[in-house]
């Protein structure tokens, strides 16, 4: 059994490689292909990644490829962790942001904007060569904006098995199971939203609510800091945790401010700083093991996040999980070709969408316009259509006012050129 890693010299890859190893006696690979077009970071990563397996005994081998369609032949299944650009394009989405007085973030606003025009054409490009090389293996995305580089996936490329995932369900998951000292794989959560616009709204522990408890801890930790990502009365009304990405929307302004007076550095400025100090110790030839710093990096559980659903699916074990997938009638109401965040169960078949009730008005309505959002770019990334991209950003809460619009997304399209010819 193979899985393919597409943006396999990822500084993340050895926390994937972890999982594959932590849970190899339940999902038995026999092959990771590790691909990226940076041969010379791929043999750094890949390296280190080699070594963290044979000091395990080899349970399975690791390839390096730097063709994406060899890498993906005979995939069982396909992973994606790849930024088109590099952390670069990142540190320009973030300094496009701060130059419009607008957020500068990669995964919202006009840098999740951006970031997205750069990437659905290249994962629809890979979806292509899975139909000619790995037919039928599911594709697993972990590259942001990951809901609505899924629910592109899903509009052009239905016939692929496109699951996205995120390591901030997995978080909650994870500290739920540490409140109640048991096992992840006894917790259930409720949540429900797009990716990184999600409300944590209910947990049970084999099976017990304990939502009280949990969402009571999660308020006195707001109430007690200084400077809360979300107001503390927000949490108390909604009777919810919004996700820490909601900070970009309740707190715009302040956001805003910040960035102002604390860039440099930016947030792709400081990884940057963080990948170079990562491979300078994943090259040293006597590393056998991720090191502590790797947690700088962000990205808390994703191994467990997404070894955990690749078993599901080869297993059908029924496990459930929040992912990223078109909800197919689980939320009354709303357009079942919406690719949520919801919880799935998820078996051989692929995930099935848990029924749910759906949002109150004041968070539904933000979901229905970042929708809105989502399929508009979707619609300018794959056909270059520059009237959907304006009207993408007049319709984000996040984006330019309609005097400034066009000239925002000039910048953007002078500053990306390179890697959006569909706009030229």
């Amino acid at each position: 059994m193979k899985v393919t890693v597409i943006g396999g010299g990822s500084t993340y890859t050895p926390e994937l490689v972890s999982g594959f190893i932590r849970y190899h006696d339940s999902f038995p690979i026999t092959e990771l292909a590790l691909m990226d077009i940076d041969a010379e970071r791929l043999e750094v990563v890949g390296g280190f990644a080699r070594r963290m397996v044979a000091a395990k005994g080899e349970p399975f081998a690791v390839t390096l490829h730097t063709d994406r369609r060899e890498a993906v032949a005979g995939a069982a299944y396909v992973t994606t962790q790849l930024r088109v650009g590099h952390m670069a394009a990142r540190r320009e989405d973030e300094y496009l942001g701060r130059r419009w007085g607008l957020v500068g973030q990669e995964t919202t606003g006009i840098g999740g904007f951006a970031k997205a025009l750069r990437t659905i054409p290249v994962l629809l490009a890979l979806a292509e060569e899975m139909r000619a090389v790995a037919p039928g293996a599911p594709l697993i995305n972990f590259t942001n904006p990951s809901g609505l580089v899924t629910q592109a996936l899903r509009t052009y490329a239905p016939d692929i098995v496109s699951i996205g995932l995120c390591n901030i369900p997995i978080g909650y998951r994870m500290r739920v199971a540490r409140q109640y000292g048991v096992a992840p794989e006894r917790v259930e959560i409720d949540m429900l939203g797009l990716n990184h616009l999600t409300w944590f709204r209910g947990a049970k522990v084999d099976g017990e609510d304990v939502w009280p408890a949990v969402f009571q801890q999660y308020l006195n930790e707001q109430e007690a800091s200084s400077d809360p990502s979300i107001p503390p009365y927000i949490m108390r009304a909604q009777g919810m945790v919004p996700s820490y990405y909601l900070r970009y929307f309740y707190r715009a302004p302040h956001v805003i401010r910040q960035q102002q007076e604390q860039w440099p550095p930016s947030r792709a400025e400081q990884v940057m700083a963080i990948e170079e100090a990562l491979l300078a110790k994943y090259a040293d030839p006597a590393l056998t093991e991720p090191p502590p710093e790797l947690e700088k990096r962000g990205g808390a559980y994703y191994s467990t996040a997404a070894v955990l659903l690749l078993r599901s699916l080869h297993s059908g074990d029924g496990m459930t999980h929040v992912v990223n997938v078109p909800h197919a009638g689980a939320i009354p109401g709303w357009p079942e070709d919406w690719v949520l965040e919801l919880p799935c169960r998820v078996d051989r078949e692929g995930p099935h969408p848990l029924p749910a009730e759906p949002l109150p008005e004041p968070m539904a309505g933000m979901i229905h316009q970042i929708k809105s959002y989502e399929l508009l770019t979707a619609k300018a990334a794959v056909t270059g259509d520059r009237d959907a991209a304006l009207l993408a950003l007049l319709t984000h809460p996040l984006g330019p006012d309609a005097d400034r619009a066009p000239a925002v997304l000039d910048d953007l399209l002078r500053t990306h050129a390179a890697y959006l010819p569909q706009f030229a």
